[in-house]
């Protein structure tokens, strides 16, 4: 889960832009090819940038979080959304081709070990990689976290959310018919795997637009819409993962085996009122977890630029500089 509104506020707690020093696509060799892009200082202790969605893309915001004189930070387009290509794509799409791919980059631009720094659907995929990975993770900062369980996937497409928001909830169910509201994902898959393009980027408009409408809590009510052909591969990636449970082996997995992780710090930085992604989970996920910190910031919600979200994750990365 992911949002792309209100990215230019907070910028009083963010470090100023950083044009990258390296671009690259690297070719998965199963017709994916994976755009990858390197800023901050080429000698600076490693940060990978996980984005959330599925299918949310990085940005040139996400790398304001970073002290460029201190930080080597790396960032990627997961398959299928951004400038990775094929674009909407979900063939040979799923979580374990994403933590292959996440060590082949890191394979390819020799480093040994790095933190992790994700949010949303990117926090899911630093767990998953983190429990598939433990040598190669020095620590996790995670934000708005999304356990990929079948109870969050409920809330939000289930009614759980839409009890606080039902006008919004009534345009995110309007174009459905009543017989099939029982299950939303599988009747959005439906259409946004019809084939018929305008079809599915209408669907993934409005499948977008409910998402974004709740991510942050300054807002109350719509917002603009997001461009086609961003919303129907975000629409379809989504929509992919949670249709597929994650691609986990069953429901409940992170927590199951966070064991082989306790012994890497984490930050998680939670906003009180996040309505995508609630506070349960994160408070989940820290309960008995010696290394983990979790802070939950009052007054926001579930985006990135909500301002104490980003003040804390800049307060974060900082305490991390050594």
């Amino acid at each position: 889960m992911d949002h792309r509104s209100g990215q230019k506020r907070a910028v009083e707690f963010l470090y100023p832009p950083i044009d990258p020093f390296d671009q690259r696509v690297i070719d998965m060799g199963d017709g994916h090819r994976i755009y990858v892009e390197q800023c901050g200082n080429p000698q600076g202790r490693p940060v990978l940038v996980l984005h959330g969605g599925p299918g949310g893309g990085c940005s040139p915001a996400m790398r304001r979080y970073f002290d460029p004189a201190v930080y080597r930070v790396i960032l990627f387009d997961q398959r299928g959304c951004g400038r990775s290509r094929p674009h909407a794509s979900v063939e040979a799409n799923t979580t374990w081709a994403l933590v292959s791919d996440i060590e082949r980059i890191r394979e390819t631009l020799g480093i040994d070990r790095w933190i992790c720094f994700g949010g949303s659907w990117g926090a899911t995929l630093a767990l998953i990689y983190a429990i598939s990975h433990p040598e190669r993770v020095q620590g996790l900062v995670l934000r708005g976290v999304f356990l990929m369980t079948q109870a969050e996937l409920d809330w939000f497409y289930g009614g759980g959310a839409g009890a606080f928001f039902p006008d919004l909830w009534a345009r995110f169910t309007a174009p459905i018919p009543e017989a099939e509201r029982g299950d939303l994902i599988a009747a959005y898959r439906r259409r946004l795997f019809s084939g018929d393009y305008m079809e599915e980027s209408r669907y993934g408009r409005t499948w977008s637009n409910w998402e974004n409408a709740l991510a942050s809590v300054s807002h109350d009510g719509p917002m603009g819409e997001s461009p086609s052909d961003y919303a129907r591969a975000f629409a379809r990636l989504e929509n992919h993962y949670f249709a597929n449970a994650g691609f986990l082996e069953h429901d409940g997995w992170i927590l199951a085996n966070r064991g082989r992780i306790e012994h890497i710090p984490a930050y998680i930085v939670q906003g009180r009122y996040d309505m995508i992604c609630p506070p349960t989970s994160a408070w989940k996920l820290a309960q008995g977890w010696p290394q983990a910190e979790l802070r939950i910031v009052p007054l926001a919600g579930h985006a990135l630029s909500e301002p104490g979200i980003s003040a804390e994750l800049v307060r974060v990365m900082d305490g991390l500089r050594g």
